[in-house]
């Protein structure tokens, strides 16, 4: 029987995003495939740091070797130390994170995409990432075997910006996962909000690393915007710091509303329900995704979107937001000021995001990866 390596590394490291991504998808593909040897590669990790593996045939393989040292080793001075010497001999290799390693001959190899983020929004990127993934990810792509993007987006990316061929592309979009859903519990409600510190007023919410491609400077700028009529409404941002971020907190500080703009830092997954239920809208007006989680967990939770016209989000939004340009902060507060008056627009948008939502489920990517390493394997 084939055996399978797959890049573990990103769910082992990061709470969301690309995390949270291959942590749900070997999940349920755990749940659908009992048979198949799976080998999971975990970079800067133990075996004593390592939860149960997801199913009986998965396998951790780890090392204490930090990314960081193999992205010198791989990708900096080109070592030439395959993948294997870690998780042993196996039919097919599949790197989640962008980037491929070394690997033996008649290995056949996938990876995963997740956006070109830093190509179409160069001026949210610090320059040392940029020039990293400019190099190293085109090289990757045409190492690779096959690729995986999570969006039709970012598919057309990889063909426009780097001419990979079509048919060396799949599409393998995510899901949502059960605990996305409305919640009513007022006392669990009120919880959550003491515990993040948030006041007891209405909150756009909005959620993602704090970095510019989220957007969050226009975000503020339209909450200034929505006018005298809306000084009750709050915004509540949750995620970690991130990079080139200093301007999104002065801009906090020069509209005068640091009293309504809440910085709550990472939510923890058990919390984000809650937040999400407790909403009067999600702001989402990113300036590039390659998915968009917060959409789809958001309409799962009947909350509803105000969301960018551009890359994947009209996908995972379908007609089931309100889609404005990211960089015109009118439209935004505009959207915001009709979705905050309108409990028509809001219960007409939460039903329809209820429908979209339910298209997107982590047991039909298992079912789409696993036929895809078959044909692969079979190629």
């Amino acid at each position: 029987m084939a055996v399978i390596g797959i890049d573990y590394t990103a769910a082992y490291e990061q709470g969301a995003g690309i995390g949270r991504l291959v942590r749900e998808l070997i999940t349920a593909l755990a749940a659908h495939d009992s048979a198949t040897p799976y080998r999971l590669f975990v970079a800067g990790a133990s075996r004593q740091t390592l939860p149960p593996p997801p199913g009986v045939n998965f396998h951790w393989h780890p090392t204490r070797i930090t990314p960081l040292w193999f992205a010198r080793i791989w990708h900096r001075f080109r070592v030439p130390l395959p993948v294997e010497a870690f998780v042993g001999r196996v039919n097919l290799f599949h790197a989640t994170d962008f980037t491929l390693p070394p690997t033996l001959p008649g290995t056949r190899t996938i990876l995963t995409v997740h956006d070109l983020s830093y190509v179409r929004a160069p001026e949210t990127a610090t320059p040392v990432l940029k020039a990293y993934l400019d190099t190293v990810v085109p090289r990757s792509v045409r190492r690779a075997f096959h690729i995986l993007a999570d969006s039709q987006a970012t598919k057309d990316d990889l063909i426009e910006l780097y001419g990979t061929p079509p048919e060396k592309i799949t599409v393998l979009l995510s899901g949502v996962t059960a605990r996305f859903r409305p919640v009513a519990d007022e006392q669990m409600r009120l919880a959550v909000c003491q515990r993040y510190t948030i006041p007891d007023n209405p909150y756009i919410f909005s959620i993602g690393t704090v970095q510019p491609r989220k957007n969050y400077t226009r975000l503020i700028q339209a909450l200034l915007a929505l006018g005298p009529g809306f000084k009750d409404i709050h915004v509540v941002i949750a995620g970690g710091r991130g990079w080139l971020d200093d301007p999104i907190y002065r801009t906090v500080e020069e509209t005068g509303l640091a009293d309504r703009v809440h910085f709550i830092g990472f939510a923890d997954d058990d919390d984000l329900p809650v937040l999400y239920s407790g909403a009067a809208c999600l702001a989402y007006p990113s300036l590039y995704e390659g998915f968009g989680f917060p959409i789809l967990e958001a309409m799962a939770c009947g909350t509803p979107v105000v969301t960018s016209t551009v890359s994947s989000m009209p996908e995972v939004a379908g007609d089931a937001t309100l889609l404005i340009d990211p960089y015109d902060v009118d439209a935004l507060a505009g959207a915001l000021r009709r979705l905050l008056s309108d409990s028509g627009l809001r219960d007409d948008l939460a039903e329809r995001g209820f429908k979209q939502a339910a298209k997107f489920t982590w047991e039909q990517s298992a079912q789409h990866l696993r036929q895809i390493y078959t044909t692969i394997l079979n190629a």
